[in-house]
């Protein structure tokens, strides 16, 4: 770790170099040049008296190590020559050992409503056996996962504290420019409650992840560290407009750039989360690559503008509209296409069933199709914890709690009306060293067929500790058998 001095010691010469470089003669004229700015500086002091009740610091625990995923994750599709990697931000306060992390992770969140809904990211709380958060008046509350969206990075907690908690307003991303000023408030590093401010350094950047490749994220230069994941991002009038989610950096650490989900996502999540548990995106059902030079001279083209469709998926929104491989999309239902990034997060916040316009270069002529824009597959794994059953005493001895298949997953999967049930928690050791995750479908206990939550206790009613009981079940298109014995108390 570089010392705080010789931190403090580059900053400062850099900061000089620049000086020079920009023509000024000397320490005393930069200094009497800043001036000016400095006492013009916006004063955050306000928006973080009226929000910072409204923060949480959001501590999960597992039983079992972390999640394969959880923390830092490598950036998908980048040059194998660059160092930059994609870090994940779990807050781990003064260094814990690496056994205590395996086990716990550290994120931030807000409240969004007085009765206790919370927004933090998905990979946050992903997987976890318990959640807990704590209030800046030190309360510690239970949360309930009502729901998470992997695609987003998004999870919905709710905790009871009696009504009436502090909660943040809710601003418009949409308006954001580069260039404004913005605030975050979060937990890095397990220092909770802790202030940081920059600008918007971009909006609309698609960072060309295979895990969120449609969200358009904010891009800032807020520093933010491991911790503040899921935390708000503050506009001048106090709104949130955004959940400070990613960082770009080549040591895990804050380098000045910074990514945040924009809110307008967010809510459209959460709303979605609290009517059915799960989330729906449009889909328009076409293989797109960016114009490039190339395309460009090929077509003859002005300019490197759009999307060109590769292919066209069978019976797809876009098929239906009349879209063909070789057509450049500009537009899509009033917002233009600059580059390929620009198209998928439009489509994929777009309701399942609407009718919107895409505009289409096709043999050097312009003409607009209507689509009407079908609905995506929900990730096969991604179930809210919503509806889940209570755990039978049974099904309690295996660590496990369920839930029923609902008909979109059902007909993902190929199942038949009345086969199956899937995994909404695994909260005991055993299932969990075993490799069951939320998502999971279990179709058999001890060759009996389940096909209800009620079918489910019954066949695990007389489990008891020293039991072990075979299960067959179903992961995306594989099925295997996978055998648990219940543990002893002593054993535990």
């Amino acid at each position: 770790m570089s010392h705080p001095r010789l931190v403090s010691s580059r900053l400062f010469s850099g900061l000089m170099c620049c000086a020079i470089a920009m023509g000024v003669a000397g320490p005393g004229m930069a200094w009497a040049q800043a001036a000016p700015a400095a006492a013009g500086l916006p004063d955050f002091t306000g928006i973080v008296q009226k929000n910072a009740p409204a923060v949480v610091q959001v501590e999960a625990k597992y039983t079992g190590r972390r999640p394969k995923g959880s923390g830092g994750i490598p950036m998908q599709g980048m040059d194998p020559g660059q160092a930059e990697i994609f870090r994940r931000f779990f807050g781990m306060p003064m260094m814990p050992s690496p056994e205590d992390q395996a086990h716990t992770s550290l994120g931030s969140g807000f409240i969004i409503s007085s009765d206790g809904y919370i927004i933090t990211n998905n990979h946050v709380v992903d997987g976890a056996d318990t959640v807990t958060v704590r209030l800046q008046d030190r309360r510690t509350l239970t949360a309930k996962v009502i729901g998470t969206d992997a695609t987003y990075d998004i999870a919905l907690l709710k905790v009871t504290a009696g009504g009436n908690l502090p909660a943040v307003t809710i601003g418009d991303s949409q308006q954001l420019k580069p260039g404004q000023w913005v605030l975050a408030i979060g937990s890095p590093f397990g220092f909770d409650y802790t202030v940081t401010q920059g600008i918007v350094s971009a909006v609309g950047r698609n960072l060309g992840s295979q895990d969120q490749p449609a969200t358009s994220f904010i891009q800032t230069d807020v520093p933010i560290n491991r911790g503040n994941s899921g935390g708000p991002l503050f506009n001048l009038q106090g709104q949130v407009i955004g959940v400070n989610s990613q960082i770009y950096s080549s040591s895990g650490g804050y380098q000045g750039v910074a990514f945040s989900i924009p809110i307008d996502l967010a809510m459209n999540v959460v709303d979605q989360l609290k009517t059915k548990g799960y989330v729906t995106r449009g889909e328009l059902g076409v293989m797109i690559k960016p114009v490039d030079d190339d395309v460009v001279k090929a077509l003859k083209l002005d300019r490197a503008q759009g999307a060109i469709v590769v292919s066209v998926s069978p019976n797809s929104a876009a098929q239906k509209a009349g879209l063909q491989a070789g057509d450049i999309i500009l537009a899509y239902n009033g917002h233009t296409i600059d580059q390929g990034a620009d198209l998928p997060p439009l489509v994929s916040m777009t309701k399942p069933g609407t009718t919107v316009p895409v505009q289409i270069l096709r043999n050097g002529q312009t003409k607009t199709l209507d689509a009407t824009i079908g609905t995506m597959p929900r990730d096969k794994n991604a179930l809210a914890s919503a509806g889940a059953s209570a755990p039978s005493k049974g099904a309690d001895a295996l660590g496990l709690t369920v839930q029923s298949v609902d008909e979109s997953t059902r007909s993902q999967l190929g199942l038949q009306a009345g086969e199956g049930v899937a995994i909404s928690n695994v909260t005991g050791p055993v299932a969990a060293q075993a490799g069951l995750q939320p998502g999971d479908v279990i179709l058999m206990v001890n060759q009996k067929k389940v096909g209800s939550v009620d079918a489910f206790r019954a066949a695990t009613a007389g489990v008891k500790p020293g039991d072990t009981v075979l299960l067959l079940v179903r992961r995306g298109d594989q099925s295997n058998f996978i055998a648990l014995t219940v543990p002893d108390a002593k054993d535990e």
